[in-house]
């Protein structure tokens, strides 16, 4: 899993907000192209194909990493590193634990979002654990320039933000802080 790159430039005297130009490997988007899904607000886990459960794990520069864990990318901006730690030995392992025995019929592999009561303050809403595929991610009919994206975001408060899926694997995000 790499880190989704963002649609729109990073204003580099304030790297919270976005310039209204799309970073160039995102540029498919504003031509039309690919698929526009929710992005949920939770924390990121990966049911491998051996049947095993990852979470997302950020890493920070100087940090030691933690047992088992599998990095992917290091962001050049930041310096941290990307990666996956077992489940069960993240600080969501019950969460987890609970939103599986919850879950109706047999998870695939692939990357789901952790959505819970106690996971980043519940901005979802949700009145237990979930896990939500990212492969059955509400699709979306979103405007593809940067004000009508802007005007949409702050219009739908519920929406942490929007992911595009390329026909190729490739992806692109915009979360609503990024314009706000």
């Amino acid at each position: 899993m790499r880190k989704i790159p963002t649609l729109f430039r990073r204003d580099p005297d304030d790297r919270r907000r976005v310039l209204p130009e799309a970073t160039p490997e995102c540029r498919w988007v504003l031509d039309g192209e690919g698929v526009a899904t929710r992005k949920y607000d939770g924390t990121c886990l990966l049911l491998d194909e051996d049947g095993d459960w990852w979470a997302r794990r950020e890493v920070k520069p100087g940090r030691t990493h933690p047992p088992g864990y599998r990095p992917v990318m290091t962001d050049e901006a930041t310096g941290k590193t990307v990666g996956w730690e077992p489940v069960a030995q993240s600080s969501f392992a019950t969460f987890h634990a609970e939103a599986l025995a919850a879950h109706r019929g047999e998870p695939r592999p692939g990357t789901y979002e952790l959505i819970d009561p106690k996971v980043n303050g519940n901005p979802e809403g949700v009145p237990g654990h979930e896990l939500v595929a990212h492969a059955d991610a509400e699709r979306l009919d979103v405007p593809r320039d940067h004000d009508g994206l802007r005007e949409w975001l702050l219009a739908h408060a519920a929406y942490e933000g929007v992911v595009w899926h390329h026909p190729d694997g490739s992806r692109a995000k915009l979360k609503r802080r990024d314009v706000a």
